[in-house]
């Protein structure tokens, strides 16, 4: 966001003045998070703490992360002095005034969080945004007393504050729900990944956290394994980046999450308790025993097996349990564990082993440990046969408009075979569903529209005939997007590569987020390949064969302002995801009441010359250029369809080349950042 970039706002107040109460572990974290995003529009962040030297340890701490960004090169120099200059710590309370939102992120203990908000809500106006960033207690605790509850809710963010995406957004029973959801839009537009989670004690990943490290304590106090291998083996078999143990000797996180498990126990369900040695551990000050930084632990077999059944028995339940409690759901649960406690995905877990073996080891784990529920969600999925449906394709009805949404955030929202799927089948229900009137297609957060389709996939193609299966597989989900009866718009909230161009050029309209410097590309050739999914034929349909020729034969990225000038795209957007949703809302609106309809692509064969102008194919393979030109120019030459069915074999043709090999292997390898050096180049 830069100072000429319209100011985020929350419900169309921008927001000029942000506070964030508590300079002590996550305080500073938050406000260096809200500094990197508001500082270069001039907002200023305001830290307030009643002790100086909390507020000087804060500053430091800032100062520190926000210098080693600069020598990374994650920030530019002027970048890193606008960020802390842009932050304001004080002991003055009154320095809140005219914030239009604010943080709270003492200590956890209600009575204080009470006092605090009672003296906030004085200084502040009526509709500013007043949240707390609380790890365990209900909204509807922290804000009891609060003259107007409709502007408050739990925003709960997670270690550390500043890198780590996921935020929980805890509306209370009297939290506006139009502010719940321009909440969760204005944590996306800055950066973030937030899941809205009922409320409840704890909400809905600090329990599979707490929970995971008393079933390790557990493990430890039934004399099952030492500390130092069952970090071991969570490593091993969860993806642990350091075991539960090590965790928290390094967060310092004893006493919390010992006060967590017993109130767990009184509002969950009775497996959650303090263990003996937890409170053993936090009475004495003591640290846990775990692995040296590097060093393997050697554990014996069964040992190995006897920790790692109980492990995912409890992960399964836990999870489990969750989903079961309505607080969250497993699309959220599957990409918020993995993301805020990078740890494997629980679901696609479960799905990797099958139902019967996961209800078993929760089975299992239930039967050794008294009140540890077997998961009704894993129950009934198991009695099916199938795995767990995990949407990565969201759809949200907004009235007669159905918002289809990509969220992979961790991928840049990349296409694999799943998500082409689930983007077919919302299309084709959406088609058939009397109550939509319109359709917006979009991507998850600011960096990305969809980003491509994810190469691994692609890796897996071994022939010929595999090659056009899998085009034609992804052809026939982009074709769902072009039959839709409804018009349909494409709000592109960021870049959009390979399939990510694809899916968008099916639709009616194409509007961007303004000012996009890296944002419509057809890199193929980097990789060996072609486009796949009606590339070769909707581009040149819709900026021209020259132009469309010379973009996909380069690889050559454009912004949105170019874009725009080739007529890719109809429209800019200036401001965040949410500003760019809402134009196109109004632009389908128009369509569905006749006043704008939406033209859609040209079907018919286009005037195509027999030789395409010569391009600068630089290291890119001679023979992959020689298969795209003849799709481009005979594929053309067709009606849409059948140039799309002509594509799908050229596809197939150029999975077969060893160039293709090389070009795959060497992103996989390398990163894209490296050129292939392909044979024939």
């Amino acid at each position: 966001m830069s100072s000429e970039s319209p100011m985020i706002d929350i419900l169309g107040k921008p927001v000029k003045r942000i506070g964030v109460i508590g300079s002590g572990q996550i305080g500073p974290d938050i406000a260096l998070h809200f500094s990197k995003v508001f500082s270069p529009a001039g907002v200023p962040v305001v830290v307030v703490d009643i002790s100086e030297d909390a507020l000087e340890r804060g500053r430091s701490k800032l100062n520190k992360k926000v210098d080693r960004g600069v020598e990374s090169g994650a920030f530019r120099s002027e970048q890193g002095e606008k960020m802390k200059n842009g932050v304001v710590f004080t002991s003055d309370y009154s320095q809140l005034a005219g914030c239009d939102l604010v943080v709270e992120a003492a200590t956890e203990d209600k009575a204080l969080k009470g006092k605090i908000f009672s003296q906030v809500q004085e200084l502040v106006a009526e509709d500013a945004v007043l949240c707390s960033n609380s790890s365990h207690l209900e909204p509807e605790v922290i804000f009891h007393g609060i003259s107007n509850p409709g502007r408050t809710m739990v925003v709960h963010y997670f270690f550390p504050a500043e890198r780590n995406p996921i935020v929980e957004i805890v509306p209370g029973k009297e939290t506006n729900g139009e502010l719940t959801h321009d909440m969760m839009g204005f944590y996306e537009a800055i950066g973030k990944i937030p899941i809205k989670v009922g409320s409840r004690y704890g909400y809905a990943i600090d329990p599979v956290f707490e929970g995971m490290f008393l079933a390790a304590a557990l493990l430890v106090e039934e004399g099952v394994a030492s500390s130092r291998e069952v970090d071991q083996v969570a490593c091993d078999v969860l993806d642990y980046p350091v075991g539960p143990f090590t965790a928290m000797n390094l967060t310092g996180g004893n006493p919390i999450t010992a006060v967590g498990l017993d109130n767990y126990n009184e509002k969950i369900h009775s497996w959650y308790r303090t263990p003996e040695i937890l409170r053993k551990a936090v009475a004495d000050e003591t640290a846990w025993e775990v692995p040296a930084r590097g060093e393997k632990v050697e554990v014996p077999e069964e040992t190995f097996a006897a920790v790692r059944d109980a492990l995912l028995g409890a992960y399964f339940g836990i999870v489990g349990e969750i989903v079961d409690s309505g607080i969250s759901n497993v699309a959220d649960m599957d990409m918020a564990v993995e993301t805020a406690l990078d740890v494997k995905a629980p679901f696609r877990l479960m799905n990797s082993l099958g139902m019967e073996e996961s209800l078993a080891l929760a089975k299992k784990y239930a039967d050794g440990h008294p009140g540890f529920p077997v998961p009704k969600c894993l129950a009934d999925q198991a009695s099916t046969g199938t795995p767990f449906p995990i949407p990565l394709v969201l759809r949200e009805d907004h009235g007669s408009i159905a918002h289809v949404i990509v969220r992979r955030p961790r991928h840049l929202n990349a296409l694999n075979n799943e998500a082409f799927l689930q983007i077919e089948n919302h299309f084709k229900e959406i088609s058939g569903d009397p109550a939509i009137d319109g359709v917006l297609l979009t991507g998850f957060g600011v960096k990305a529209f969809v980003s491509g389709a994810d190469v691994g996939f692609l890796a897996k193609i071994d022939s010929a005939k595999m090659g056009e299966e899998t085009s034609s597989g992804s052809q026939a989900s982009v074709q769902a997007i072009e039959d839709c009866p409804k018009p349909v718009i494409c709000a592109m909230n960021g870049l959009a590569f390979g399939g990510g161009n694809e899916i968008a050029m099916a639709c009616d309209v194409r509007i961007a987020r303004a000012g996009l410097k890296v944002f419509v590309g057809q890199p193929e050739v980097n990789l060996g390949i072609i486009p796949g999914a009606g590339g070769t034929q909707r581009l040149p349909r819709w900026v021209g064969v020259e132009k469309a020729a010379e973009l996909m034969r380069t690889g050559r990225p454009i912004s949105s302002a170019e874009a725009l000038a080739i007529g890719l795209i109809s429209e800019e957007v200036p401001g965040d995801p949410r500003a760019l949703r809402r134009r196109a809302t109004e632009l389908l609106h128009g369509a569905i009441r006749g006043e704008a309809p939406f033209k859609g692509i040209e079907s018919g064969p286009l005037q195509t010359p027999d030789e395409l102008a010569e391009a600068d194919l630089g290291h890119l393979s001679t023979e992959v250029d020689r298969i795209l030109r003849r799709a481009i120019v005979e594929g053309c030459r067709l009606p849409l369809k059948e140039g799309i069915a002509m594509e799908a074999r050229f596809f197939g043709e150029v999975c077969a080349t060893q160039d293709m090999r090389i070009g795959v292997t060497n992103f996989l390898e390398n990163g894209p950042r490296t050129p292939a050096k392909f044979v024939n180049a």
